[in-house]
């Protein structure tokens, strides 16, 4: 007869604690190889891009072809690579503890840029800290802090933040109001326009009331109206976008360039540095025009291909999502994807003639040191999430 063997509940059981918060610090799964693979080919696309577009203006300014592409290494790449480590090693939750000092930080950040002597202005906008010996755009930090702050408002269990109007879509559409007041202010009205549209899909996913959804679109839309009509400059780009025939030497120049660097790179393109208008006549080549540059130089089927890699990187971020079951973590990634959906998706139709000028920048591939280290901090921490699947 076989003995029976005695049980041991208190080691099983300390065991499997153990083995639980070891499993949590590490994931417990596989990060998002394609994802990784996606975001770092963009990266390498844009260098290239960037080396080409920016070749001719990096000479004529600077004396320099490479100027522009050694300061996006040494300034974005190398310090983006940093973020992106940090946010892939610490487990996401630890963000979701500190969210708030992060909201209230991108807020004073922000606010520093308007109010203080750190304000930078250039080109009609006072977007950039300047600190000496280096500069950034509080506005790329803010889109990221956020959405990582309304993820962990939203994901509080306890709360009826998603359903109820006082404790829930009041507060969010104070937030909201805050961060959209001071970006437009700067003025960075296509920030503030992705930024809410990413939040309130979140919002809205979060599980909450269509009809609060429906009334935010409204409201968005009407402020969007009531900003462009009371200000020239937006007033002026919609009805040179509507009818750029009308001053192709003023307000219709950019949008005009562009589609022409578009248009003159065909099925197969220029070549690779043969762009003709990328310092002559395309105003922001290596900034929010740099996708005409690319269209120009690898033609209808390199930018094709650039776009499939934004479509890939897009459903892998909706797919980790998808795959999340903690809430914070889905109500993240599915923000980070939006952000990252909305921005391309303005940059390229703006570009290609498909809605008003916006002068954001494409994610990855545009000169900023700022936008190209955010967007890998939190490309980072989607990895990191992808391990909790």
């Amino acid at each position: 007869m076989a003995r029976a063997k005695a049980p041991c509940y208190g080691l099983r059981s300390k065991q499997g604690k153990l083995m639980f918060f070891f499993s949590s610090i590490r994931g417990g799964g596989k990060p998002d190889y394609v994802f990784i693979g996606t975001v770092f080919a963009l990266v390498a696309f844009g260098l290239i891009a960037l080396a080409s577009a920016s070749s001719d203006l990096g000479k004529i300014r600077f004396n320099d072809t490479y100027y522009y592409l050694k300061h996006q290494v040494l300034y974005g790449l190398s310090v983006g690579l940093i973020a992106f480590f940090i946010c892939y090693k610490i487990p996401y939750k630890f963000w979701k503890k500190i969210a708030p000092f992060l909201f209230l930080g991108g807020i004073a950040l922000l606010a520093a840029t308007l109010f203080t002597p750190l304000g930078f202005s250039s080109g009609g906008s006072t977007r950039w800290i300047n600190l000496g010996v280096l500069s950034f755009q509080p506005s790329e930090v803010l889109k990221a802090v956020f959405l990582v702050y309304l993820a962990a408002w939203l994901a509080r269990s306890g709360t009826t933040r998603k359903t109820n109007f006082k404790s829930g879509f009041l507060p969010f559409l104070l937030l909201s109001g805050v961060a959209a007041i001071l970006l437009i202010m700067q003025p960075a009205t296509s920030a503030a326009v992705i930024l809410l549209g990413s939040a309130a899909i979140v919002y809205f996913v979060s599980g909450a009331k269509i009809t609060h959804f429906i009334f935010i679109a409204i409201l968005g839309l009407i402020g969007l109206a009531l900003i462009i009509y009371l200000s020239p400059y937006r007033l002026e780009r919609v009805t040179s976008f509507l009818n750029p025939e009308s001053d192709l030497a003023g307000a219709g120049f950019h949008l005009d360039q562009a589609r022409t660097t578009i248009g003159a790179g065909g099925l197969t393109g220029v070549g690779y540095g043969k762009s003709g208008n990328k310092y002559k006549y395309l105003p922001e080549s290596v900034g929010d025009s740099i996708f005409a540059v690319i269209a120009e130089e690898f033609g209808f089927i390199g930018a094709t291909i650039l776009i499939f890699i934004f479509f890939v990187l897009l459903l892998r971020g909706f797919l980790i999502a998808r795959g999340v079951r903690d809430e914070f973590g889905k109500l993240l990634v599915l923000g980070f994807t939006c952000l990252l959906g909305l921005q391309t998706f303005i940059n390229i139709a703006a570009i290609s003639g498909l809605m008003p000028l916006t002068g954001v920048t494409l994610p990855f591939i545009s000169y900023g040191s700022t936008s190209l280290v955010v967007f890998l901090a939190m490309s980072g921490l989607m990895v990191n999430i992808s391990k909790y699947r």
